[in-house]
C-alpha cells in the first residue's frame, strides 16, 4: 500500500532529523530543513483532516525551531500545533499552548500570551469542563492584557473568572474581580453603563453567601463610587431582594425576580444564582 503524501513528507523529516549531517552541513540547517519537512507534512494531514498526525507534525516542527535557537518560530509551531489539537484533542491543545506561553513570555510578548492564555480558559471551560483551570486561566489573561493597558480586554477575562468563581460558589473571589472589572470600567464614558451589571452580580454574590448586611453596605458603597446607581432598575432589585430576606417572605422575593424579569430578562447564571438565595431564605424559615 502507498504512502500518502503526508507520510511521506513525515518520514522524509524524521530522515533529516535523525541524520548525522555531511561534512559541509551544520547540525542548525539540518533542523531547519526538518522543521521545514515537518511543517509541510503537518499541512498535508491537516488537507487530509488527520488532527492528531498534523498537530504531533507541528509539534515535532516546534523541536526543531527550538534547536535553531528560532524562538518566533519555535512560538508559531507549537501554536500550530494546538490549533490542530483543538480538533478532537482538547488535553494536547492545552499542551501546546502552555508550550506556545513559554516562548511569548520570555520574549516579553505578552499580550500574545494572554491571547494564548484566554484560549487555554475557553478549552478547559467548554471542552474539558474544569471551571478552576478556567479560572486560573482568565485571571492570569486578565492580568496579561491589563499589562498590556488592554483595559477592555483584561475586563472581559476578570468578568470571565468572575462569573466561573461564583458558579463554584466561591463568592468572595466573584465579588473582588466584579469590583475590580467595575472600577476599570467607571472612568470611561463607553464602558460606564456597563457598571451596575457588575455590581449587581457581584450584589447577587453577596446575598448568595446569606449576608444581606455586606450586600446592602456594598450597594452604599457603590453609590458613592456613582451616584447615578442608586436610581437604577439593578440597585432597587438588589434593595427588594434584601427587603424579602430580611423578611424571610419567599413569595415576595420570587414576585422581585418575576418583576424585574419582565422588564431585563434574567440570564441563566442570575437565574441560577437566584435559586441559590432563595434556597437560603427556605433554610431560613426552618431555622425560625
Amino acid at each position: 500500500m502507498s504512502k500518502s503524501p503526508a507520510q511521506s513528507l513525515l518520514d522524509k523529516a524524521d530522515k533529516k532529523a535523525n541524520s548525522s549531517g555531511g561534512w559541509f552541513s551544520s547540525s542548525t540547517t539540518k533542523y531547519e530543513e526538518a522543521g521545514d519537512l515537518y511543517q509541510q507534512a503537518a499541512n498535508a494531514f491537516k488537507i487530509d483532516k488527520l488532527f492528531k498526525e498534523a498537530g504531533d507534525a507541528h509539534a515535532r516542527e516546534a523541536e526543531c525551531r527550538e534547536k535553531c535557537s528560532e524562538a518566533n518560530e519555535a512560538a508559531q509551531a507549537w501554536w500550530n500545533a494546538a490549533k490542530a489539537y483543538k480538533q478532537g484533542y482538547p488535553e494536547l491543545a492545552v499542551q501546546a499552548f502552555s508550550q506556545t506561553i513559554t516562548h511569548l513570555t520570555k520574549q516579553g510578548r505578552f499580550r500574545q500570551a494572554a491571547d494564548r492564555e484566554k484560549d487555554i480558559g475557553q478549552i478547559y471551560q467548554n471542552v474539558l469542563v474544569d471551571l478552576r483551570k478556567a479560572c486560573d486561566s482568565y485571571e492570569r489573561a486578565g492580568d496579561w492584557y491589563a499589562q498590556d493597558d488592554a483595559t477592555a480586554t483584561a475586563n472581559t477575562c476578570y468578568k470571565d473568572a468572575a462569573d466561573l468563581h461564583a458558579v463554584l460558589k466561591e463568592y468572595p473571589q466573584a465579588i473582588t474581580l466584579y469590583e475590580r472589572v467595575a472600577d476599570n470600567s467607571l472612568s470611561s464614558a463607553l464602558t460606564k453603563y456597563s457598571v451596575r451589571e457588575y455590581w449587581l452580580r457581584a450584589s447577587l454574590c453577596a446575598l448568595a453567601m446569606g449576608d444581606p448586611v455586606t450586600a446592602q453596605r456594598n450597594l452604599t458603597k457603590y453609590s458613592s463610587l456613582d451616584p447615578t446607581f442608586s436610581t437604577t432598575r439593578e440597585s432597587k432589585f438588589v434593595h427588594d431582594l434584601i427587603d424579602t430576606i430580611e423578611k424571610g417572605d419567599e413569595q415576595a422575593f420570587k414576585a422581585a425576580a418575576f418583576s424585574y424579569d419582565q422588564v431585563t430578562k434574567l440570564d441563566k447564571w442570575k437565574t441560577d444564582i437566584l435559586l441559590v438565595i432563595k434556597d437560603k431564605i427556605q433554610d431560613e424559615d426552618v431555622l425560625r
